[in-house]
């Protein structure tokens, strides 16, 4: 398949896309607060940068993007043709960041809960979301 539009314009369409405050982080975050939920945003000291932090469940939410981190078996989680072996490395870093980032999360106390950019858009993904996180459990 050939990209319909020069190199020049898909790299600046590329590198106009956000790494946080992305729709689907900002529909999860609108849900939690209304559900009553309190929380912190990419806390820093945090392996990782947490979407969301939730100190008090000792808690934090990964909120991904189905492209970027690969959800299995996700329409929106093809891999381009051109430049394909840039990509599969490009994909291969970020599944490993994302695991070791979990981990290091896991064993300093905290619960890592993912939710997928394609699950934001249904109201009972979001549920599960929260009674995970006030239940206390894990994805990983």
């Amino acid at each position: 398949m050939v990209d319909v539009v020069d190199q020049a314009t898909r790299s600046r369409m590329m590198s106009g896309i956000k790494g946080r405050d992305t729709k689907p982080e900002l529909a999860v975050r609108k849900y939690l607060h209304a559900a009553g939920l309190r929380f912190r945003l990419h806390d820093k000291r945090l392996p990782g940068r947490p979407d969301i932090v939730l100190p008090r469940f000792r808690t934090v939410v990964f909120v991904h993007g189905c492209f970027w981190h690969r959800h299995a078996g996700c329409p929106y989680a093809a891999t381009p043709s051109s430049r394909f072996e840039f990509w599969l490395r490009k994909f291969d870093v970020n599944i490993r960041r994302d695991t070791n980032d979990v981990q290091a999360l896991q064993s300093s106390g905290w619960n890592a809960l993912t939710i997928w950019e394609c699950q934001v858009r249904d109201a009972s993904a979001l549920d599960e979301l929260f009674w995970r996180i006030v239940a206390g459990g894990s994805d990983a």
